[in-house]
């Protein structure tokens, strides 16, 4: 288990805590390994009932460690991050999410994988992949025109500006904004409830729910990654990622 991802087992509800505030929760591979195999025990436990998702006050995730991914590009069909991505999205049992800070990339595709997201009213959601000079991943091109529509998805992706809990709230990505230092609370509440209602009846109604999309996302989570990981290489992510480093505004005038 990785030191920046934490786990505790209390009234059935397995928290999985990203722990690494010092770089707001960004993700390396060690940490998309070691929740991977964490989702991947709590939904063959049965003393798990719920797993809650959580990050720190100030941030939830800013997303990939950029560094990490350059140094070490996520390749094969079994990589940490194409592992996490399946372990969530195939996680028989009910999932919350509790978001506060910032909920970058995949801090904010992630939600997508969830059941339930409650976040603090001060949180910051961002899809800013186009910026980077990558495309969305996590099945977020096919997932989000579904809860959102078309032009709404299109604003968010093409653009990659951050939005308002407020915002994510009316377009269907988080259930509720709450004061920032009730987000976990009231997650850890609904989670525990959750826990005392029927285990085999919870399952069945979250495998219908999501029966009828379940083949696109998956086939979506893997299309996206055989373009997102080529992309990384590419001189417009170069040039993204660069100015990104060096602190300036990026200049993609000459790309065709």
């Amino acid at each position: 288990m990785s030191e920046h991802i934490k786990t505790e087992l209390d009234q059935r509800v397995l928290t999985l805590r990203l722990n690494r505030p010092d770089k707001k929760n960004a993700l390396t591979l060690a940490m998309y390994s070691a929740s991977a195999a964490a989702i991947e025990d709590a939904a063959n436990n049965a003393d798990v009932r719920v797993l809650l998702i959580a990050g720190a006050p100030t941030a939830f995730s800013a997303g990939n460690d950029i560094e990490g991914f350059l140094n070490m590009p996520p390749l094969g069909d079994d990589n940490p991050v194409l592992r996490f991505m399946r372990a969530l999205a195939l996680f028989p049992k009910p999932a919350i999410a509790a978001v506060n800070g910032v909920a970058i990339g995949i801090g904010s595709t992630m939600l997508l994988h969830t059941d339930l997201a409650y976040a603090g009213v001060s949180t910051r959601f961002q899809f800013p992949f186009v910026n980077l000079g990558i495309c969305p991943e996590y099945a977020s091109t096919y997932l989000l025109p579904r809860i959102m529509g078309h032009a709404r998805a299109a604003e968010l992706t093409y653009f990659g500006e951050p939005f308002t809990a407020k915002t994510a709230q009316e377009y269907g990505l988080i259930n509720a904004v709450l004061p920032d230092a009730d987000v976990e609370a009231h997650a850890v509440e609904r989670a525990r409830k959750l826990a005392t209602q029927p285990p085999n009846a919870l399952r069945v109604t979250k495998k219908l729910l999501k029966r009828w999309g379940h083949a696109t996302v998956l086939e979506a989570i893997e299309l996206e990654a055989e373009h997102f990981v080529p992309m990384l290489k590419e001189a417009e992510s170069a040039e993204a990622l660069g100015a990104f480093m060096q602190k300036r505004k990026p200049d993609f005038s000459k790309f065709k």
